[in-house]
């Protein structure tokens, strides 16, 4: 594809998937502040889906800071396996966090790790009688080195970003500005590593599911990331240059997200656009395979298992039983491919708020 061409294909991604700068989010109150607000609301409404620039010079963007914490998929297989979920490796003990091997036949084809916030705040975070607080397993310091302290970096970074979001968003819907502050310190947030291999035609040969292929920009192309909605409430996700990540817009169309260097994509989760009646939209997304390996970073910002999600005192938010995010995330999790089968592995801690086979919608 020439440089025109790639340059057309981000501005027609652009006029569906907005480009935001934010730097103003990060300072003090302002006319830049308000009309940042603004246009970060109204996108999370419209499209779901947006692209932010001009995050704060600490936030550890780019190619060298990939490469620091995608080093982890150059380990050895065996170092590796000693990081599997016990679904995968049964001798190991942890269930949630930890790494997940690509599970052939699946419309989904990915491999990575689910990194907890203890990496980067400590053992204080972390709850022997809980599953989504278990600490992270992480290959030795010796066999990668440097590799925790990055990631601890990372996370912190994308943690404020996150909470700096929130706080645009609470003043957007004319909440106090930390609002949200509370139900998120110290939260359940996944830093996940992701690789999506390029699939041969033996595996696609595997896969009998009936939307492996569909045709987009006149070509035939077949999926790595089945389409799907995030569950919980934001979402910030660094790509690695290589496309393929679309957005459905308002009309049904798939749209690129263009994986604009030095930026993150962003979009929503079920529960926010629960919590905020319908203003916040969580949109579907799903990845083509452009016949490339394909790296991508997300960062889950999630609440508390304990906080409890009740409607906002907004003056015509819909009433909803109110739920631990907990027991939310754990019903919701368990139908994606790396986690089923693990539905009993953890008790809701207020049982009856919802089935467990189906989420809060």
């Amino acid at each position: 594809m020439t440089d025109m061409a790639v340059e057309l294909q981000h501005a027609s991604a652009a006029a569906c998937v907005p480009r935001i700068e934010v730097s103003a989010l990060f300072a003090p109150r302002s006319a830049a502040r308000d009309r940042t607000d603004a246009e970060f609301l109204q996108a999370a409404g419209d499209v779901g889906f947006l692209s932010i620039v001009g995050l704060p010079p600490g936030v550890p963007l780019g190619p060298d800071g990939r490469t620091r914490l995608l080093s982890i998929f150059r380990l050895a297989a065996p170092e590796l396996r000693k990081l599997w979920r016990r679904k995968f490796e049964p001798q190991n003990t942890n269930l949630y966090r930890g790494w997940f091997p690509v599970q052939p036949g699946n419309l989904t084809s990915k491999e990575g790790i689910d990194i907890g916030g203890d990496l980067a705040y400590g053992e204080a975070l972390t709850a022997a009688d809980d599953p989504l607080r278990e600490p992270t397993p992480v290959p030795a310091e010796s066999s990668l080195p440097g590799w925790r302290a990055a990631v601890a970096e990372y996370y912190r970074a994308m943690d404020h970003v996150s909470a700096t979001l929130m706080r645009s968003i609470a003043r957007g819907l004319g909440l106090a500005e930390h609002y949200f502050d509370g139900a998120f310190h110290r939260g359940l947030s996944t830093l996940r590593l992701l690789r999506y291999p390029v699939r041969s035609d033996a595996e696609l040969a595997r896969c009998q599911e009936p939307d492996l292929f569909l045709s987009h920009g006149g070509t035939r192309r077949h999926l790595v990331g089945a389409p799907h909605t995030d569950s919980g409430f934001m979402t910030l996700l660094a790509q690695d240059g290589v496309e393929g990540l679309q957005a459905r817009a308002r009309d049904g169309a798939w749209v690129d997200v263009a994986p604009y260097e030095h930026s993150l994509a962003v979009n929503f989760g079920q529960v926010l656009e629960r919590w905020s009646g319908g203003r916040i939209k969580a949109t579907e997304h799903r990845v083509l395979a452009t016949g490339r390996e394909r790296f991508s970073i997300p960062f889950f910002y999630e609440a508390r298992a304990d906080a409890e999600i009740r409607p906002l005192p907004l003056g015509d938010a819909r009433a909803f039983e109110p739920f631990l995010y907990g027991d939310f995330l754990w019903a919701r999790m368990v139908s994606f491919v790396e986690f089923r089968g693990m539905e009993r592995l953890r008790r809701p801690r207020r049982p009856g708020t919802f089935s467990r086979e189906r989420s809060p919608e």
